[in-house]
């Protein structure tokens, strides 16, 4: 992560708007939404004539990875010149892309980062987290960013945990400099978990039989097609035997963590109990359980946490910032180019993750679908 501005790729279009993470206000009025109908009008069609499908391809999205703009908004102004960011940590881990641009979640806190980094004026981050976890390789990816960001920069991070921060939200936690929770944030469930389904039974109740030609005896070892007899020991070691290397590596971060944590903060924060690895068992714990074990610094709100921010960068005053990838025409160009593989979908009014068959996760396994 280099300091030289110059060398960053990622841009930043600062706005007008200082309300609480809003968007700068914008004058309404009847023709505004004659223009906005004019709009809509012109690209309905276009894509009736069936260009948007092709011509999508060809837009530079402001957004797309390393050649996007970035819009920064003042959430909280102050009378100081130093500034505090936050990034969002919300909802599954992944590195599946998040918007049409193909930014993923790894990216965007890459590149918010990357802006943070190369900004004098912002003298540390506050890592909001509300999430029940996620992809392995995408929880650890994260963890190397924010390890990365502090040991470059020499700017704090202070994880904020709201609602939830289980298992992979807990994960991305744990490099930063101090850890603020929720008495009642529901977090811990360290461990990992691959999770899938066996069907055979329903297979041959319904007359089906799988036909598998492989290279090898291990090539389906996975599949929901075997009958539970058929698997074998060998393969349930070899799957059992990775569940518990990556969490060895999950307890390894943990424990490096919080000892990182302790030296930056000269021994206030909190240490980890001596038995608390017979916590790291999956079972879920509260805010306030995390902190008596040791897994968190400090019980209280966000307020609280920007409390910290400021102890920590010896601060009294200081703007709260934030970045967001600005409305984009080529973005919608791409969603109207891809009408044609539209679905219709049951809403129930809740949503759970979609977890991938053969993937590890960090993830809370009450959030399993």
């Amino acid at each position: 992560m280099e300091s030289d501005a110059s060398s960053n790729p990622y841009k930043i279009r600062r706005a007008t708007g200082s309300s609480a993470g809003q968007q700068p206000a914008r004058r309404s009025g009847g023709c505004g939404w004659i223009f906005l109908c004019l709009i809509l009008t012109g690209l309905l069609g276009l894509t009736w004539l069936g260009i948007l499908g092709t011509a999508g391809a060809g837009i530079a999205m402001s957004g797309a990875k390393n050649q996007g703009f970035w819009e920064e908004f003042v959430v909280e102004e102050s009378s100081s010149e130093d500034r505090v960011a936050i990034i969002e940590v919300a909802g599954l881990i992944s590195n599946l892309a998040v918007d049409p641009s193909g930014m993923t979640m790894v990216d965007s806190i890459k590149e918010q980062l990357a802006l943070i980094a190369d900004d004098d004026s912002i003298k540390g981050v506050l890592l909001k987290i509300d999430s029940p976890g996620g992809e392995v390789l995408a929880s650890d990816d994260i963890y190397r960013e924010l390890q990365s960001f502090q040991e470059v920069t020499g700017k704090p991070i202070v994880a904020s945990m709201s609602g939830l921060a289980a298992s992979g939200g807990y994960y991305v936690a744990a490099p930063c400099h101090w850890i603020v929770a929720n008495e009642l944030t529901i977090t811990g469930s360290i461990g990992v978990i691959l999770h899938s389904y066996n069907y055979r039974g329903f297979m041959d109740k319904v007359g089906i039989q799988p036909q598998v030609y492989k290279s090898g005896r291990f090539k389906d070892m996975l599949s929901g097609e075997k009958a539970p007899d058929e698997v074998l020991p060998e393969a349930k070691a070899m799957v059992q035997d990775m569940i518990d290397e990556t969490f060895d590596r999950f307890k390894e971060v943990v424990q490096e963590g919080r000892a990182y944590s302790l030296a930056q903060n000269n021994g206030e924060s909190k240490s980890l109990v001596d038995d608390w690895e017979d916590y790291a068992d999956g079972r879920i714990l509260s805010g306030k359980q995390a902190f008596e074990l040791g897994f968190v610094d400090e019980l209280g709100n966000f307020d609280k946490a920007i409390t910290r921010m400021g102890m920590l960068i010896d601060r009294s005053e200081f703007d709260l910032v934030e970045y967001k990838l600005p409305f984009s025409f080529g973005n919608l160009f791409r969603l109207l180019g891809q009408a044609s593989k539209a679905r219709i979908e049951l809403d129930l009014g809740i949503a759970l993750p979609r977890l991938q068959a053969g993937r590890l996760y960090f993830l809370a396994a009450n959030y399993i679908q």
